[in-house]
């Protein structure tokens, strides 16, 4: 399911795993993450674009009819490419806007509390400059 609904869906059915289960499960996402296409947005990315505080060094980019669109620069970033992919799945055509309306402690809820301080204010960043960007497109 796509939206909101289908993030927030996800995020329950992480809850219910077990920490082995939930990194397994985030790990499949990482796998499917897709980049910005070379079309939206070619290296070097553009300054403007770089998710604050993202120590994996993530650009976001709107895309219209698409969403919001993610680099993740560094390959090892393992949690920023999972949630890149979460964004980019549930958030496309006409769902893409409903990412304005993403609850704080999504990240909490997909990840669990066990993330450093550093990964989780990086993973907070992305979401709050996705919601940002679709508010801009609005």
């Amino acid at each position: 399911m796509e939206g909101l609904q289908g993030l927030l869906d996800l995020a329950g059915a992480l809850e219910s795993l077990d920490r082995a289960e939930r990194i397994e499960t985030l790990t499949d996402y990482a796998r499917r993450y897709q980049p910005v296409p070379e079309d939206v947005a070619g290296k070097p990315y553009p300054e403007r674009n770089k998710v604050p505080g993202c120590e994996s060094e993530v650009y976001a980019f709107w895309v219209p009819d698409s969403g919001v669109r993610f680099a993740v620069e560094n390959r090892q970033g393992v949690s920023a490419m999972a949630l890149a992919a979460i964004l980019q799945e549930h958030f496309v055509g006409p769902r893409s806007t409903e990412i304005a309306q993403v609850p704080d402690e999504i990240v909490y809820r997909l990840f669990g509390r066990e993330l450093s301080m550093g990964k989780s204010m990086g993973l907070m960043n992305m979401v709050a400059t996705a919601k940002a960007l679709a508010g801009a497109a609005k």
